[in-house]
């Protein structure tokens, strides 16, 4: 089943989208680009704009599971509901103002970025669309409703976009900023480029999991060989391990972020690289 998708106007993508163009800014220590794209999602995206209210109808349904069917189709209605309590030309309106402020302060490249949920984006957009035959919003409903059930493992079947136009995302963000983000260090930017829309709490909440993790694992990396018999890795281990320590006392900023998506590379070159 074929679809058209406008992602420009897939609140959800463009959000997914400026959060990848934030990640990879903060990686390169851009901080230009990074305050450019940290401003336009500040500004588009507050709590009483369309946009936030409409990105929380796509959250509902692409973040949440649910233990049954009967549940996922619950949520999936009041979804709907919801969506129709959105006024559409406000919400066109804001989306419009939001392109071309991606357009002027970023690029229009910012639109290619390689969302993994890309797919299921455009089949929520169908689904939420007016514009969408009952055939086709029915269909799609139960893709969306089986995909949230609870154990069903996490498999992109919506037939949204084809292979090969999946793969040619996969390849632009690849050619494009030559590296994968491990999972954790994915989570941690997510939580930090949204930190301000609840006062940085599951930032707060998370890194401090995650700086937990670290610590343990750098210290039984210490009790390896190849740590411990090199005096030099266990001054620099022990060094981490301290500085991890000390920002619980500190403000998170990016030289703490910096610092913990560093470590997060260390620990997995540690237990999965060549020096098993």
């Amino acid at each position: 089943m074929k679809i058209k998708h406008n992602k420009k106007r897939n609140t959800a993508f463009v959000y997914e989208a400026l959060i990848r163009e934030a990640t990879v800014s903060i990686i390169k220590q851009d901080d230009q680009r990074k305050d450019k794209v940290f401003s336009i999602i500040k500004k588009h995206f507050n709590q009483d704009s369309l946009l936030y209210k409409d990105l929380e109808c796509y959250r509902s349904l692409y973040e949440n599971t649910a233990p049954n069917e009967e549940m996922a189709n619950k949520i999936l209605l009041e979804v709907k509901a919801q969506k129709r309590l959105i006024d559409p030309d406000g919400l066109f309106s804001q989306q419009t103002a939001l392109i071309h402020d991606v357009n002027k302060e970023l690029t229009q490249e910012t639109f290619n970025n390689f969302v993994p949920n890309y797919r299921c984006l455009a089949t929520i957009q169908q689904i939420l669309s007016i514009k969408a035959s009952p055939k086709t919003r029915v269909m799609l409903e139960g893709e969306i409703v089986k995909n949230m059930v609870v154990l069903k493992e996490n498999k992109n079947t919506m037939p949204t976009v084809d292979n090969l136009t999946y793969r040619q995302f996969v390849g632009k963000f690849n050619e494009k900023y030559d590296s994968k983000l491990l999972k954790e260090q994915k989570d941690l930017l997510t939580y930090y480029v949204t930190s301000f829309s609840d006062n940085s709490l599951q930032l707060k909440i998370f890194l401090n999991e995650e700086i937990g993790r670290l610590k343990n694992k750098l210290n039984e990396a210490k009790e390896t060989p190849y740590i411990k018999e090199d005096d030099d890795m266990t001054n620099k281990t022990e060094q981490i391990i301290s500085k991890l320590q000390g920002f619980s006392k500190e403000t998170i900023n990016e030289n703490v972020l910096l610092t913990v998506l560093k470590t997060q590379s260390l620990v997995q070159e540690i237990y999965n690289g060549d020096n098993n």
